[in-house]
């Protein structure tokens, strides 16, 4: 017994138009991939041209603006009495080190406190940004990504990304980008600080050295002429020389005498 072959179900052929569509996505996916790629590549040869972390955050700040044509783009960092100060922005690269109150971005706040990346798709509907909204349509904010910069599994600054409306929104591949360049903005700023505190202790050796030098010769100054005036007061001739002087004149060397071993003293305390 011969048996009749089950048909399949007809399977939904793309027309010429749909396939050219989605080839064209598919070009448009790699060429983002692409300049993504070329963006690290530039980052890393800025972050290595240079081992001070002001300089390192602006560039990196800089290359991100320029890949996406940013509204804006800044690197916030945490200061020694936990306050966050913005330290590179990429609209204007003269603000240094400004302190930021991050009640006044929602965004920000819970993304140093939670440690996690912050995604906006749509600022001016997102309910976080409520309080915000008006300021956002004032500024014309599409999307908005924050991505904490961690060392340590401690949150020590955040790059925070702006782009306007007209602009095309932030994808999941822009964020996952935007994650890898925090982690290599993390390890330019330790580089960085392991190089600012050698440049910083190789300073305050040389400043020891030379401070040690300073004491010594002073020493062998003093040495100098405590032992020429005891061979020149010990000789025969002079024995006798300071009974020659009246006492008014011998009470005003004593004076002068204590007031010159007090500034001695004063002195030798820096």
């Amino acid at each position: 017994m011969t048996s009749t072959p089950t048909s399949s179900p007809d399977l939904k052929l793309e027309s010429p138009t749909e396939r050219i569509r989605r080839l064209e996505q598919r070009i448009k996916e790699l060429e983002h991939e692409r300049d993504h790629l070329v963006a690290v590549v530039q980052i890393l040869q800025e972050i290595s041209a240079s081992l001070h972390f002001t300089d390192v955050l602006q560039a990196i700040a800089r290359k991100l603006g320029e890949t996406f044509g940013l509204d804006r783009c800044s690197i916030y960092l945490t200061g020694d009495s936990q306050d966050v100060r913005l330290v590179a922005s990429y609209e204007d690269p003269t603000i240094r080190n400004l302190i930021v109150d991050l009640n006044r971005y929602p965004e920000l706040k819970r993304a140093f406190e939670s440690g996690e990346t912050v995604f906006i798709p749509d600022a001016t509907n997102d309910p976080m940004m409520r309080g915000a909204r008006a300021a956002l349509e004032h500024r014309n904010v599409r999307s908005i990504i924050v991505v904490p910069i961690q060392w340590r599994k401690a949150v020590i600054g955040a790059i925070f990304l702006r782009t306007e409306r007209e602009a095309a929104p932030f994808s999941d591949r822009d964020v996952r980008f935007c994650q890898v360049v925090a982690s290599l903005t993390a390890k330019a700023l330790r580089n960085a600080h392991r190089f600012e505190t050698l440049l910083r202790s190789e300073q305050e050796s040389a400043v020891e050295v030379e401070r040690r030098r300073s004491e010594l010769q002073r020493i062998a100054l003093v040495a100098f002429l405590r032992r020429l005036l005891d061979r020149y007061t010990n000789s025969e001739d002079h024995m006798w020389a300071e009974t020659l002087l009246p006492k008014v004149a011998d009470e005003e060397l004593e004076r002068l005498v204590s007031v010159a071993m007090a500034v001695i003293n004063e002195e030798s305390k820096g």
